[in-house]
């Protein structure tokens, strides 16, 4: 009997956790931007990722949060409407960061569980030393 209670509760489980995938409404076409290489001297760089409402009621980002400080993402002020795109800017600044790195910005909606995760990358080229006499 306990068997078939357990069974039963993770299909109901799938089932829930599919509808509520298949309900969202945020749509984002590329979820990670390579920046390739880049040079520490050049300064800060940015990107645009396509947010786009596949919802039937408009789309507000509240939030989106990077994992520190050297990545900065803009967030869009008006709400997306219904079949509509907006652009979310990220700048990162490699200011004293040569090497490989690998950043994530978490997106929250005005809808609950409707989130993303947003990634750059790259390589960040050090600026160059002065040889010493």
């Amino acid at each position: 009997m306990l068997k078939k209670l357990s069974a039963l509760l993770l299909i109901l489980s799938i089932g829930i956790v599919s509808a509520f995938a298949a309900d969202s409404a945020l749509y984002v076409k590329e979820k990670t931007h390579n920046f390739g290489t880049i040079r520490e001297a050049d300064g800060p760089v940015r990107c645009e990722f396509i947010l786009q409402n596949n919802g039937d009621k408009p789309l507000v980002i509240v939030s989106a949060k990077a994992q520190c400080g050297c990545t900065t993402p803009s967030i869009p002020k008006q709400p997306i409407r219904p079949g509509e795109t907006t652009a979310l800017t990220v700048t990162y600044d490699p200011a004293g960061r040569p090497g490989e790195f690998e950043k994530t910005i978490r997106v929250r909606t005005n809808r609950k569980g409707d989130n993303a995760l947003l990634k750059i990358k790259g390589t960040v080229l050090p600026k160059s030393t002065p040889k010493k006499k």
